[in-house]
């Protein structure tokens, strides 16, 4: 992972990029039922999601988000660290065999209303399947450190 510092400043609306791409698994769905507790027969009753709208199991909503933003997580910015997530929204289900990845993009920059040291940044986050089908999107707030502060 790189270490370089990206302040504030360094963020230009509009600049995106592309993860790489997480196959999700079986394995994937069980062991994010175990950790969350969620045993919902959605994510994991074959038998029974057979009669739902969707035919098989679904993924966690919360499995996506993880494995998503997990996604992103390409490099340590000292200067930077996650202050939330808006607007977040699951489109279409991601089923057991499906390939996500994640476009990040630059959608605002604002100061923080009580850190003059300090802005946010906000990435669009947008969730694809390997038929490039928007399957989540949300807003990662950054909370970034100004270069002269």
């Amino acid at each position: 992972m790189d270490e370089k510092a990206c302040y504030f400043e360094d963020y230009q609306l509009g600049d995106s990029r592309t993860t790489g791409a997480k196959t999700i698994t079986e394995a994937d769905i069980v062991i994010h039922a175990g950790q969350t507790g969620d045993f919902f027969p959605h994510h994991i009753d074959a038998e029974f999601c057979k009669n739902t709208e969707f035919g098989q199991r679904i993924a966690h909503g919360t499995l996506t988000f993880s494995v998503g933003v997990g996604l992103t997580a390409s490099f340590i910015n000292p200067v930077a660290f996650s202050y939330g997530y808006d607007h977040l929204r699951f489109i279409k289900p991601v089923f057991i065999g499906d390939t996500i990845h994640t476009v990040v993009t630059i959608s605002d920059k604002k100061d923080h209303k009580k850190r003059a040291n300090m802005g946010i940044v906000t990435e669009h986050l947008e969730v694809l399947n390997q038929k490039g089908e928007t399957v989540m999107v949300a807003d990662h707030l950054l909370m970034c450190q100004k270069r002269d502060a």
